[in-house]
């Protein structure tokens, strides 16, 4: 878990709910996605999992803080966590 907690925005938690769901290092975060990321959190660990996990799984990814994320990567990524929402609602 070290390793996922020296990148941006990865905390303890996150890091453990990663590791929770296979995901064990940067590279293989970075290989996969945060939205691949985000989806095996949500459907493995944390159904409840919010846009501010999946804004700092995409932060991760880049390597890059929060405020360092452009405005429209941020909208783009809140549209998608929307959708996301609608799509389950209606299953």
């Amino acid at each position: 878990m070290s390793d996922l907690t020296s990148l941006p925005e990865i905390g303890p938690v996150t890091a453990r709910q990663l590791a929770e769901v296979g995901i064990l290092d940067a590279d293989t975060l970075r290989s996969l996605g945060s939205r691949e990321a985000f989806l095996r959190i949500r459907a493995e660990v944390d159904p409840g999992a919010c846009v501010q996990m999946l804004t700092g799984l995409e932060c991760a990814v880049r390597g890059i803080r929060a405020s360092e994320l452009p405005p429209a990567d941020k909208a783009e990524l809140r549209d998608w966590f929307r959708q996301l929402n609608r799509s389950n609602s209606a299953e």
